[in-house]
């Protein structure tokens, strides 16, 4: 009886980094912070979907229910707006990157 051994799989590297999931202009595609706030308020408004279930189940009351639809379309909207600003950021940055500084056929500065 032979032993078939297959070859293993090369170890995949992770880089971790310390700049807050900034990307360079080469990457493409928004950085990971806005990605993650856009996250956080699509699971804002899922919870807000999700109250009149909390409430037929009596785990929260009108009341209750009333007070958290405010609260998290207040928080979602927030948060989109940020992840919106933080991607206009992002591509701002890039932008400038890409045409450096200096004069140039735009006009002199930064």
């Amino acid at each position: 009886m032979s032993a078939h051994h297959e070859p293993r799989p090369a170890p995949v590297t992770v880089s971790l980094s310390a700049s807050g999931g900034a990307r360079t202009p080469e990457d493409g595609g928004p950085p990971l912070r806005s990605k993650v706030t856009a996250a956080l308020a699509v699971v804002a408004c899922a919870a807000c979907c999700a109250l009149p279930l909390l409430v037929g189940a009596g785990l929260l009351t009108g009341a209750g229910a009333a007070w958290a639809e405010q609260t998290l379309l207040t928080v979602a909207g927030s948060l989109v707006a940020v992840a919106a600003g933080m991607w206009w950021l992002y591509r701002r940055r890039t932008a400038r990157a890409r045409r450096g500084c200096g004069c140039g056929g735009n006009g002199c500065g930064c």
